[in-house]
């Protein structure tokens, strides 16, 4: 079935804790994903490694948000399998338009090379996807994103599932029950993704939690 996805049955879907997916980039249809166990990013709790923390302050890329929305989460959909066809990019974008999506970008030598990209409503961010092009550009990303939800009144960093890669950064996994319990609360709180008066501290993000690898 295609066509099923609109903008506001996606912001329904997430204020009840479930997100679509499709099988692959061409078949058409989607289907909803409730998982016993989720995914969040505790926004005390993200690990810096020190070749995290070097990559870091080398300062050898720029930061933006909400620049490349589109191509975004295209590049996060080039990989051999993903779950993002047409129906749920398009309407993505339209999130985008209306301000509940955002993205966070990395750039080098004006490519892109790094990106992250969710839904926000209240105070919780819903992590789609991130992709790199180079090494650390995604840790990169999440660094600069967990700093920014933090310091503009987030209270939830859903991840939807717990890999090794996000549990290396800090994720942890909670049973469904308890997952509800914090995003009933976190959805009727504010915050503000494009806050004006936030700008990222460089040293502090990089000092975060600091770790060897």
């Amino acid at each position: 079935m295609t066509g099923q996805l609109t903008p506001d049955i996606l912001l329904s879907a997430y204020r009840a804790g479930i997100f679509p997916m499709a099988e692959s980039a061409t078949d058409e249809s989607i289907f909803w994903v409730d998982p016993k166990y989720r995914g969040i990013m505790p926004l005390n709790n993200f690990h810096v490694s020190k070749s995290l923390r070097r990559a870091i302050l080398k300062l050898d890329y720029q930061i933006s948000i909400n620049t490349s929305f589109k191509e975004v989460i295209k590049m996060c959909a080039e990989r051999p399998e993903t779950w993002i066809n047409h129906d749920i990019l398009t309407n993505y974008c339209l999130l985008h338009q209306s301000g509940h999506a955002h993205c966070l970008e990395v750039w080098s030598d004006k490519k892109l090379i790094g990106g992250i990209y969710g839904v926000s409503i209240g105070a919780v961010f819903f992590g789609e996807s991130m992709f790199s092009k180079k090494n650390n550009a995604s840790k990169i990303a999440l660094a600069y994103l967990v700093d920014r939800l933090k310091a503009t009144g987030f209270k939830l960093f859903d991840t939807q599932f717990l890999t090794p890669h996000l549990a290396s950064l800090g994720a942890v996994e909670i049973p469904k029950t308890k997952y509800k319990v914090l995003l009933f609360q976190a959805v009727e709180r504010t915050a503000n993704f494009n806050a004006k008066d936030y700008s990222p501290d460089v040293s502090a993000i990089a000092q975060r939690r600091a770790q060897t690898s």
